[in-house]
């Protein structure tokens, strides 16, 4: 609470300062933002955050502060904006707001000129004595189309304040009153830098074994891409063998969960934020920083000594010192500053989403559910009867008039299903741009995207006449950036080999998944694709789980660098198997884990790896819910904690004779749905899939050679596939699931193979038309 209090304090004082010819007012700094958003993911290309009206087509509410001006006057005022959509010359200029000053609307449009950000002269205001100590401001929206407002100036001359660099930034401080130098932020044995699962986990796994730990976060939550403001589902398999520990803590900030609620853009409240918080904060030896984002760093001798890191809002500065550090930033932040070795792709990367979703306004339930900044005027409206929800014409969108996207041939011929294709994972753009100086334009090209998909549905195909969109992230889901070098670049290829290493620390078990533009939707659209597909076949497969080398998550050159998160030492085809959430999380639990064994033995992260390697994996013996009451004291269970236990909904499957592969270690290649409710499945749940070429990998591990009977597990219906293959070892068995299967706990032996020891890959392929049921797989040895 004082921590808080004192937040708000600083934010009144530094929320304007007059200056010697004028005021500065930062917008994320007003007293109420109203509907407005505080967007920070752009501070190293714009300078500063700003406030973003983010409506979905519907004005947000005012954002309202009061300022207290030098003197009485005539003030010219400057306001810091841009015209998003002319990057593309496109028309329109939909991000239009005005200036309301002392209960007048000011005449000058804002948003309505040029491409970069620049000072917008908004005309000249005149103050009279009694309004200069006390004057108002509101930003009024006019569209709720992504309108952005960086700063207001205020000025006594003509001359508007410096457009950029580090002119603007002191330019900023002094207007502010701020000191010039950062105040102290402490120091601790790890700072971790990004809070995403990966830094997280990080950060709870180091405190549990006694170390100090600093968690800085640029957002008001923590999760990245798993949080309510992004909305990426974890995936990956925690608590694989054989150090079945590995992905508890990842269990305890994302736990699995009915897979009725799993899904992508789905309902705020599934994505655990308050969970995450609540992990964090129950960890004594953390201090959390949130709304701060790290904005320099000190690394003499190749070794980091602080971080710098600045408030989001108030803009503080404080910089933070440690004695190890880790870079789960995704974007490589800190090791690029601290001067990392790493590598980028030069083109073809993989895009950032912003997911979305629609609603029904005529549907009740829907309404209630709303997350839409207009909830009470929304209820209103309904409740008086009017269901309708018309859009406007959005001629600065991507004209989709009559181009082909996800969803629109489906809701043409009357098929709802349709609305599920709309804003899913695959809606991603940015794959030919820099995924850091442009992710503002490819953040905006998904806004693009989304408007004109949603104009020519509505506009166009005179479609969904009460439907709106309800949701969408204004916060780009990064899936590729900067990757940084450690003594192992992890490839594509080990996993195809399968190389093992003696360092095997965090298991894989997502494809190789790399996005590329999907040339069915391209035309027509070039460096505007905004659809994406993914790597399939045999050549993307791999047998997992694959324990991937602990050497990944340290940089080589720079000596007390940890990373974890999609930047660690991969290439660019091993980041489509390992960028997942719940597998970066396990990461940033044996980093968590490592730190401590650094600080106790006083060595490097590569020493730990040179010297310490069975004390590491001793440690990854030992549950994450263990804890240290001191640094060098030992792991015990705290009281009333009780160890982690697999829980399942139907049959567990490790009471099951032979070996038992459950659908839920399987690679899904295709689309396939976790819906089914048909009771006595393995494990806890099913999946079925209509794609004809959908295809299910379980990995084998064969620990003995011989003759094994293949039995597999499903529940027949009368939609399901009439010819679905089993390939196992060269052999091909076929049946149909539309009949029961003949064995106990609804198994059926499809016929026996001959194995030798070692890894191997059992796939489900549909070759006729239905839906083929994916459950558990049993190999029972014969003797």
């Amino acid at each position: 609470m004082k921590r808080l209090l004192g937040c708000l304090l600083f934010s009144l004082l530094c929320a304007s300062r007059a200056g010697a010819t004028g005021l500065l007012l930062e917008a994320e700094n007003f007293a109420d933002r109203g509907g407005w958003d505080v967007d920070q993911q752009f501070m190293e290309t714009v300078g500063s955050p700003y406030m973003l009206a983010h409506g979905l087509g519907v004005p947000v509410k005012d954002a309202t502060t009061t300022v207290r001006l030098p003197a009485a006057g005539k003030y010219r005022l400057w306001v810091r904006t841009k015209d998003w959509v002319a990057t593309w010359n496109a028309p329109g200029a939909p991000g239009k707001f005005q200036i309301i000053f002392n209960g007048a609307t000011l005449p000058e449009t804002f948003g309505t000129k040029g491409a970069a950000w620049h000072w917008h002269d908004g005309g000249v205001v005149e103050v009279s004595a009694a309004q200069a100590p006390q004057s108002t401001v509101v930003l009024h929206d006019l569209t709720g189309f992504e309108g952005r407002c960086d700063a207001l100036y205020f000025s006594t001359d003509a001359t508007p304040p410096p457009d950029g660099g580090k002119e603007l930034d002191a330019f900023r401080r002094k207007a502010l009153g701020l000191p010039a130098e950062p105040v102290d932020g402490g120091t601790y044995d790890l700072v971790v830098v990004g809070g995403g699962i990966a830094g997280t986990a990080a950060a709870v796994s180091a405190a549990r074994n006694g170390l100090t730990v600093a968690l800085i976060q640029d957002r008001p939550v923590l999760g990245g891409n798993a949080s309510s403001e992004v909305r990426v589902w974890p995936e990956g398999h925690t608590r694989q063998r054989p150090f079945r520990h590995i992905g508890e803590i990842v269990e305890e900030l994302c736990p699995p969960q009915d897979r009725t609620v799993r899904r992508n853009a789905g309902s705020g409240g599934i994505y655990d934020d308050d969970r995450r918080i609540q992990t964090v904060l129950a960890e004594p030896r953390i201090t959390l920083m949130l709304e701060n984002r790290m904005i320099a760093a000190d690394a003499p001798d190749h070794t980091v000594r602080s971080v710098t890191v600045q408030h989001t809002r108030t803009a503080e500065r404080k910089i933070v010192r440690g004695r190890l550090f880790a870079d789960c930033t995704g974007d490589a932040a800190l090791g690029f500053l601290t001067g990392a070795d790493y590598e980028v792709s030069q083109e073809g990367n993989m895009g950032s989403s912003n997911l979305w979703n629609v609603m029904d306004q005529a549907n009740p339930k829907d309404v209630i559910k709303c997350e839409c900044k207009d909830k009470d005027a929304l209820t209103a409206v309904v409740s008086g009867g009017n269901v309708a929800a018309p859009f406007p014409r959005c001629p600065w969108a991507i004209d989709l008039t009559d181009k082909p996207f996800p969803g629109r041939e489906q809701l043409r011929k009357g098929d709802l299903n349709g609305l599920g294709q709309l804003g899913g994972w695959f809606w991603e753009s940015g794959f030919d741009k820099d995924p850091i100086r442009d992710i503002e334009n490819i953040r905006d090209l998904n806004m693009r995207a989304m408007y004109g998909a949603w104009d020519a549905l509505k506009n166009v195909d005179k479609l969904l006449p009460n439907h709106r969109l309800g949701w969408s992230a204004f916060i780009a889901g990064k899936r590729e950036s900067r990757r940084l070098l450690g003594d192992i670049v992890l490839t594509g290829m080990d996993f195809r080999k399968g190389t093992a290493f003696p360092d095997g620390a965090y298991p894989c078990s997502w494809h190789i998944d790399v996005h590329t533009p999907d040339d069915r939707f391209e035309k027509g659209l070039g460096k505007d694709a905004f659809i994406s597909t993914f790597t399939r076949g045999k050549e993307y497969e791999y047998v997992g789980p694959y324990w991937a080398p602990y050497r990944t998550l340290y940089s080589r050159n720079v000596g007390n660098l940890f990373m974890a998160g999609r930047n660690v030492s991969v290439n660019r085809e091993a980041l489509g198997a390992v960028r997942v959430m719940r597998t970066t999380g396990m990461m940033g639990e044996i980093v968590g884990k490592t730190a401590w064994i650094a600080v106790q033995h006083r060595t490097t992260p590569r020493g730990v790896y040179d010297s310490h390697l069975a004390e590491l994996q001793e440690l990854m013996s030992q549950s994450g819910v263990l804890r240290r009451e001191k640094v060098d004291g030992p792991l015990a269970l705290p009281p009333g904690a009780t160890l982690p236990e697999e829980e399942f909904v139907g049959i567990n499957p490790a009471k099951l004779p032979g070996i038992v592969i459950d659908d839920s270690q399987a690679t899904l290649r295709g689309e396939w749905s976790d819906r089914g409710s048909l009771p006595g499945f393995i494990g806890t749940g099913y999946v079925y899939s209509t794609q004809r070429d959908a295809s299910a990998i379980y990995p084998v591990a064969v620990k003995d050679a011989g003759t094994y009977e293949v039995r597999v597990n499903w529940r027949a219906h009368e939609n399901r596939s009439a010819a679905v293959a089993v390939e196992i070892a060269g052999k091909t068995f076929t049946f149909s699931q539309k009949d029961e299967p003949r064995g106990e706990q609804h198994f059926q032996t499809l016929g026996e193979v001959a194995l030798t020891a070692g890894p191997q890959n059992l796939t489900f392929r549909n070759t006729a038309p239905g839906a083929m049921h994916v459950d558990a797989v049993q190999l029972v040895r014969k003797p």
